[in-house]
């Protein structure tokens, strides 16, 4: 079958590393390329629990690119596995189930939630984390079944969409509801992502709001905040014209290109005050702040002008950063990790996974996601895709997807 492979070595890694300020454009093609076509087998299934799916759709993540152009923290590495084919943002057609993959059925269409945690590694008894309804912090990454790797596109033996067939292991397989589309589907995975960061940071009414970063999370923040029901103020921080106008469309109060010392004063109600040396500190701010960037000068800015007692939500990968943290002591401030998405405890006793909650949410129309997809490409046009995720303002991209 069609796929693209990705795989890298030390060799490769500092190749790459000497090249890229050259041009990024060795990162996917050249000798050194990181990813390249590739005929390869159809899998196979793992276990009776699993299903193979015909993939429609993958939608191509940040996390993506970044893998791609070697630029993610080697802190993660002992959690994934090469070669590996990408893309965890997919949906498609069930072609083969296993006996024992529970309520799945040839002909379903489906999305998958990607973790690879204890259960479809085949790991008894499940972690502290994955019995806690926590897939995505399961501590078993590098255990079990299969070659190490968090989620499906990062692990060497369970291909990811950026392929025209995948496997699933049951438990990570949702079947569409009425009316969704495979265009939505391919996007229930970011906004999982969002959902997630806003339940685990839900902001009041009268609360006032700021994301930093206007591109897919950002606007899958803003839309979650406004699907779970809240009227808050939302301000969202994106320089780019398409993207913030976007951002308007799905509920945003208001889109600034910067300065958010400002923004904390005109918008949040703050005071600011200035040190004998550095940047202002705001006292009054923001009551809550989601960060889809998470470098070093958004961070250290997010501190000054989150509300005391507020919540800082770290969405955004970035490199080291040196943080001062004397606002977070100053004002009691509360900053979370935010990764994936888990099962929610719901009205009426229970619990949700997130996954779930974000398809409900497309299939009730309280939620759209499919004017995101602004553009799709065949698996041979991948390199085109890369150079438009990497210049998305240029060409007025949102979202990107391989279709099949």
């Amino acid at each position: 079958m069609k796929a693209l492979l990705f795989n890298v070595n030390v060799a490769k890694f500092l190749a790459i590393q000497a090249l890229r300020p050259v041009s990024a454009a060795f990162c996917y093609g050249g000798p050194f390329a990181t990813i390249r076509p590739a005929d390869i087998p159809e899998p196979v299934l793992p276990s009776s629990e699993w299903v193979k799916i015909k993939t429609r759709l993958c939608g191509v993540c940040g996390s993506d690119i970044n893998l791609i152009m070697l630029k993610d923290s080697p802190t993660a590495s002992p959690f994934t596995s090469f070669p590996c084919v990408p893309g965890h943002e997919f949906c498609g057609e069930i072609v083969e189930t296993g006996r024992d993959a529970g309520n799945c059925a040839r002909g379903d269409m489906v999305t998958v939630m990607p973790f690879l945690g204890c259960v479809p590694r085949g790991i008894k008894p499940v972690c502290r984390s994955c019995a806690a309804g926590i897939p995505g912090n399961c501590e078993n990454f590098a255990e079990g079944a299969f070659s190490p790797g968090m989620f499906t596109g990062i692990c060497r033996d369970v291909s990811g969409g950026f392929a025209e067939y995948v496997v699933a292991h049951k438990s990570q397989v949702f079947r569409l509801p009425k009316g969704v589309s495979a265009e939505s589907a391919a996007l229930t995975e970011p906004l999982a992502v969002g959902l997630q960061a806003v339940i685990d940071n839900m902001p009041g009414n009268k609360d006032r709001a700021l994301v930093i970063g206007g591109g897919v999370i950002g606007a899958m923040v803003v839309k979650s905040i406004r699907a779970l029901g809240s009227r808050c103020d939302i301000t969202v921080v994106e320089p780019a014209p398409h993207s913030a106008e976007y951002c308007k469309q799905s509920g945003a109060d208001r889109v600034i290109g910067g300065g958010l010392i400002e923004a904390a004063v005109a918008h949040a109600g703050g005071r600011a005050y200035r040190p004998l040396l550095g940047e202002r500190v705001v006292m009054g701010g923001f009551e809550r702040i989601y960060d889809t960037v998470g470098h070093a000068d958004t961070l250290n800015l997010s501190l000054r002008i989150l509300a005391a007692d507020g919540t800082l939500s770290v969405i955004g990968i970035g490199k080291n950063v040196n943080l001062d943290l004397t606002p977070l002591w100053l004002k009691l401030q509360t900053v979370k990790g935010c990764y994936g998405y888990r099962y929610n405890r719901v009205k009426g006793g229970g619990t949700r996974q997130a996954f779930e909650t974000a398809l409900e949410l497309i299939a009730r129309k309280k939620v759209r996601v499919d004017d995101m997809l602004t553009h799709t490409f065949a698996i041979g046009d991948y390199r085109a895709m890369i150079e438009m995720n990497l210049n998305k303002s240029r060409h007025g991209a949102i979202k990107t997807a391989i279709r099949f």
